[in-house]
């Protein structure tokens, strides 16, 4: 079949794999995106994927938190330029905070909740694309709530204290005060934005996703000619470190580069003399899994193709 110039161009986003690499994956998989990254994969041509490496919308996250309550929502703009302007980052603080009062994470919901400064959320935002110029749409937000103790906000390249282009809350249940949660709670969510973990446990990661990692692991593993009960262990191991790396609690603290993010949880709880349980987080990066239109790569893609 023919293969698109869409097509390569997603799969070379997605495994950083060369062009030529990638032509030759879709046509051995007859244009099927998913299975070509995990051919790739299984060849080596490619890292495993947990997000792509580039932004693929503009915009803003916010994040806002008051007490135990706390959200983060994605505004998405055509530029950067956009994102910008005063108009729109004075929207993301005002949606971010009607978000913040609603008791569901439903972007409907919030489009027809009441703005502050009247009408909708909706009629503000179609407003500020006429009035702006370039359209902006309410991707998604997220709630997290703790009955004691506090949730943290952070945000990574930021543009205000409550915008950027990652937005990060943690949820930590604990009797303790806010001098010992509140840093605690920030060193947590810088490690959020730089390792991006999947889930808070190994429990919470999506199950499809670890029986496509299985699959590979069970490939790569039987190609190297060992018995089959050394290949089962082998895929066994490999499907733990993959746990292990990609799970909250037992990824390795970046500040120390040595010990468990469930241990730094523990100790501080033992310091401060009572327990804290993280038992939630929110880490939103502005465009993940949005396409962005690029007319250089796109004619780079059409000469690979003629090729």
């Amino acid at each position: 079949m023919a293969i698109t110039a869409a097509a390569v161009k997603e799969l070379r986003e997605r495994t950083g794999a060369g062009m030529m690499d990638c032509k030759k994956a879709l046509n051995e998989t007859n244009g099927d995106v998913e299975a070509a990254v995990d051919l790739l994969r299984t060849k080596g041509l490619a890292a495993a994927q947990k997000k792509s490496s580039r932004t693929a919308a503009e915009g803003l996250v916010g994040v806002t938190v008051s007490g135990t309550k706390g959200v983060a929502v994605e505004v998405n703009s055509e530029t950067d330029f956009v994102a910008k302007n005063e108009q729109f980052q004075s929207f993301v603080t005002g949606v971010t905070e009607v978000a913040l009062g609603l008791g569901s994470d439903d972007v409907e919901a919030l489009a027809a909740a009441d703005y502050p400064a009247g009408g909708t959320v909706q009629d503000t935002l179609t407003n500020n694309i006429a009035t702006i110029g370039e359209n902006q749409t309410i991707r998604r937000m997220k709630t997290v709530a703790v009955s004691s103790g506090t949730v943290v906000p952070y945000v990574h390249n930021a543009v205000t204290p409550t915008m950027g282009k990652i937005g990060v809350l943690v949820a930590l249940e604990s009797t303790a005060g806010a001098d010992v949660l509140e840093p605690l709670g920030k060193q947590i969510a810088m490690h959020i934005a730089a390792a991006f973990p999947l889930a808070l446990n190994a429990d919470g990661l999506d199950q499809d996703m670890l029986e496509r990692e299985r699959a590979i692991a069970a490939e790569k593993a039987a190609e190297s000619g060992k018995p089959a009960n050394i290949v089962e262990k082998m895929v066994d191991g490999a499907m733990a470190k993959f746990a292990k790396e990609n799970a909250l609690l037992s990824q390795i603290f970046v500040m120390d580069n040595k010990t468990p993010i469930a241990q730094v949880v523990e100790q501080a709880g033992k310091d401060a003399g009572a327990e804290i349980k993280l038992t939630e987080y929110v880490r939103f990066q502005l465009g993940e899994g949005i396409e962005k239109k690029e007319e250089d790569f796109a004619a780079e893609v059409a000469a690979t193709l003629g090729s």
